[in-house]
């Protein structure tokens, strides 16, 4: 995780003092409900939880125990006991260590989740803000990166918006799916534990049981997990792409808000470079860094290896992290972005006319000549207007092979007959006309 791409909140859910606060409510809870059941002494579980519940627990102790015992969740426990004295022998009867680290790996994913949605929402709010500004302002479509047909600038933006509303569906199923707890001790079978300690523990930490932990959760849940967090970094990705294509010099509709006493380049103090989109787009590969790593988690040997482990310990802080510090950054790019609607209108305008080439084809087929024919003479014409020779509308008025009178040809250069279905458009993504 690099802490210059990281939020406190965000970053605190992964912090050892977080890590072993949940380990300690996972054992406690197991605890509780064993004593419920007769396995261990009641007074041991609640002296266990009185003495540890606001403990705080020394990640350098555990360090160092663990330098001996080479097994951190054993050093945890031999820290815990340290605290809680005489009753910590009853601590994690018939649990194995799987059971702490992927319940307490289930609860720090779906708290990433929680705030991973919650930078969806702020995305979308932007955005939705953004669109109706512009829901009629015309500017240039692009294929292929070049000029094709007008659309508006809020048409480009609800696209975005509709995307990441499949975005917010992503998260909250990736959420569901990864939130599950298991402590079914050695091999799953729960031979040294009731299965309603089980239940007991997922109701207490928020989760769902696993229905079949084979010691360890399955990593298809988490192999899931990391490639919805992907396909939502690509998102973003693709966003901070437009704007960086819009923000070039040559085009400028759209730029990143230019701070009072920003600098662009140490060299040339003239520029203002789309750094924010730059960097969304490097926290994007980070993120997606993960999938495959998470894909090749899967096949752990027979019930449990430990391969996993290393990958998650490094995966799962990082892209959640990563991507939680991108959605925000990327939600403040959209709210603070200046839009250029004059340059939007000049592009449009820069290759006089050619943008309405569709219409005039399709109404020289609707006069009756062949759309081979017609086809063809509007692509000369416009391939004149290429070279820079005139004005596309005149050479179409001087060429016999179109037939439409000069006032039904001047008619198709209408900007507002690609915006009638703007509203069809904004009432699917926001729900309104």
């Amino acid at each position: 995780m690099i802490t210059r791409y990281s939020r406190p909140v965000a970053a605190a859910i992964w912090s050892q003092e977080t890590k072993y606060k949940i380990w300690f409510e996972i054992e406690a809870h197991a605890a509780a409900k064993m004593a419920e059941l007769g396995v261990i002494p009641q007074d041991a579980a609640d002296a266990i939880w009185a003495k540890g519940k606001d403990a705080t627990f020394d990640a350098d102790r555990i360090d160092e125990i663990e330098r001996t015992t080479k097994h951190d969740v054993i050093a945890f426990l031999t820290h815990v006991a340290e605290i809680v004295g005489d009753e910590a022998r009853f601590l994690h009867q018939g649990m194995t260590s799987s059971d702490v680290l992927d319940t307490c790996f289930a609860v720090q994913l779906a708290r990433s989740s929680d705030l991973l949605i919650d930078g969806v929402d702020r995305v979308l709010a932007t955005l939705e803000t953004r669109a109706k500004e512009h829901k009629y302002t015309p500017t240039v479509g692009r294929s292929h990166g070049i000029h094709a047909e007008p659309v508006t600038f809020g048409l480009k933006l609800a696209g975005y918006h509709a995307e990441f509303q499949r975005a917010k569906r992503r998260l909250i199923t990736a959420k569901e799916e990864i939130a599950t707890c298991a402590i079914s001790g050695a091999v799953g079978t729960f031979a040294n534990v009731d299965p309603a300690v089980e239940q007991y523990v997922a109701d207490k930490m928020g989760l769902q049981v696993e229905p079949v932990s084979t010691q360890v959760i399955p990593r298809d849940r988490h192999a899931a997990f990391f490639a919805a967090l992907g396909v939502v970094a690509s998102s973003v990705e693709r966003l901070a792409i437009e704007i960086r294509h819009l923000q070039r010099t040559e085009v400028l509709e759209a730029e990143e808000f230019f701070d009072k006493g920003q600098k662009g380049s140490s060299a040339m103090p003239h520029k203002r470079n789309p750094i924010l989109t730059e960097n969304l787009t490097g926290l994007a590969r980070l993120v997606r860094s993960a999938v495959t790593p998470a894909m090749e988690n899967v096949a752990l040997w027979h019930e449990r290896d430990i391969s996993h482990s290393s990958v998650e310990r490094g995966i799962g802080p990082d892209a959640t992290i990563h991507l939680d510090f991108a959605l925000q950054r990327l939600a403040n790019v959209v709210e603070r972005l200046n839009v250029y609607p004059e340059n939007m209108q000049a592009n449009i305008d820069r290759l006089g006319g050619l943008v309405h080439s569709q219409r005039v084809m399709l109404a020289l087929t609707q006069a009756g000549i062949s759309r081979e024919a017609a086809y063809a003479a509007v692509q000369e014409n416009a391939m004149k207007v290429w070279r820079g020779e005139g004005a596309f509308l005149d050479f179409l008025k001087a060429d016999e092979r179109v037939t439409l009178p000069a006032e039904q040809l001047e008619a198709l250069f209408d900007l507002g007959y690609h915006t009638k279905n703007v509203d069809v458009v904004f009432k699917r993504v926001f729900g309104e006309g």
